[in-house]
């Protein structure tokens, strides 16, 4: 009998609990999942929490009941520090928990401490967690009795662009039913080299198509842009030029402020020589497999991918939703090759998908690989999008509540995106 072990409770780490449970259903092999929250929430939704349109309760499941139902053991823990050469892993209450296959989807650590004044113990609001989302409609109801200048964007080494840009038009959208946005100057900044490159040197159209909605919606932005640090109500930033050199810095002010942070590994896996680069994110082979520890796979955010280019200031790849899924599969069966004594043998697609919310309408991104070159590459607008992510986040909490996905519901999706199927 073989100990599976699930280290992180988010969209990864909920779904391969899920498949390799199914694909182990006959043999006698025990899944554990560890998590530093007793509850699964659905991140892309954050930015609706951040601006009340979703309450934190209404995009969180309670993660041991349903892990139960499948026979998923659950250990509402965190990693302390994995020792990968003893096949082992610390939790935070002293405990040790051994494995024999570990699949590693923690998500990331928010390096807000890499930008003096940055996150929610300092100025800026981040909807990256959903706790940090329900404190930044807390000051979200105190900005607009007394509104005045916004600032949204992505600091540099993000690399998740698409939730900066749908929190700017989500807020935007909600100023405008507060008749209040006359009263919100709005300035987007970036790491990216230009809007609309998200990490991915741009997807079709995606820099026409943003900038548009940016003018149509009267939001400034500054990209190349280097946030050097933030006091309360003013943002100090260098914007560069395409070598790197300061063009201009930026002083501004703000009342309001929502910026993604850089990713980094969490704590637990720092540092671990041939486990992790020096950011601290898991390397794995194409197999999702560490190349060092070969009980060792990880899937989803916590993954190292290079950068696709140099950039001006350093701009990281976002692992999107579709993206993860495929990681998921290819980690199922190649832990289940591994299990009948077989070397693995899959490998994922890392398609990539991004419905991005604009408030009252929306942009869908579909790039085919997502690093280029690509077979499919295209931009799309319209409200349709906005009603695709809504029924995207129903797609996932179901999914989490019953551990079944919903091959009716894709289908439906994916032909609102003019596609037939991913492969």
């Amino acid at each position: 009998m073989a100990k599976i072990i699930i280290l992180g409770g988010g969209i990864a780490g909920v779904s391969l609990a899920y498949e390799i449970r199914a694909k182990t259903k006959t043999m006698d092999h025990q899944v554990i999942l560890i998590s530093d929250s007793e509850t699964f929430h659905f991140v892309p939704s954050n930015p609706w929490v951040a601006v009340n349109w979703r309450s934190p309760e209404s995009i969180k499941v309670p993660l041991a009941p349903y892990l139960a139902k499948k026979k998923i053991a659950f250990v509402h823990q965190a990693a302390k520090r994995l020792n990968p050469a003893e096949n082992s892993i610390e939790l935070a209450d002293g405990t040790e928990i051994t494995y024999d296959f570990l699949a590693i989807t923690t998500g990331p650590k928010l390096a807000f401490d890499e930008i003096t004044g940055l996150g929610p113990d300092g100025f800026t609001q981040s909807v990256c967690h959903v706790d940090h989302a329900a404190d930044a409609a807390n000051n979200w109801d105190q900005f607009v009795e007394d509104p005045g200048p916004m600032i949204v964007g992505a600091a540099q080494s993000a690399s998740c662009f698409g939730p900066a840009y749908e929190y700017a038009f989500i807020a935007e959208t909600e100023l405008r039913k507060r008749k209040i946005r006359h009263k919100v100057p709005m300035t987007y900044i970036s790491s990216e080299p230009y809007i609309g490159h998200l990490g991915l040197g741009g997807v079709g159209n995606s820099k026409a198509m943003l900038e548009g909605v940016l003018r149509d919606r009267h939001i400034n932005w500054i990209t190349n842009a280097k946030i050097d640090k933030v006091e309360e109500g003013t943002m100090f930033v260098t914007e560069v030029d395409q070598q790197g050199g300061v063009k201009k810095k930026h002083k501004l002010p703000f009342s309001y402020s929502m910026i993604l942070p850089a990713f980094k590994g969490i704590d637990a896996v720092q540092n671990i020589d041939g486990l992790v680069n020096p950011r601290g994110f898991i390397i794995v082979d194409e197999h999702q497999r560490n190349p060092k520890y070969h009980n060792i796979f990880a899937a989803g955010v916590c993954i190292a991918i290079s950068p696709l280019e140099v950039t001006p200031v350093p701009t990281g790849i976002p692992k999107t939703g579709y993206m993860i899924e495929s990681m998921i599969s290819a980690t199922v069966e190649n832990i289940a090759q591994m299990l009948a004594g077989q070397e693995p043998s899959h490998t994922a697609t890392w398609n990539a998908i991004c419905l991005a919310d604009m408030g009252d309408s929306g942009i869908a991104f579909v790039a085919m690989p997502q690093i280029p070159p690509r077979n499919v590459t295209w931009a799309r607008q319209g409200k349709w999008v906005h009603t695709a992510k809504v029924m995207f986040e129903k797609y996932h909490l179901r999914k989490v509540k019953t551990g079944k996905t919903d091959p009716i519901l894709e289908r439906q999706l994916l032909k609102m995106m003019g596609i037939n199927k991913l492969e």
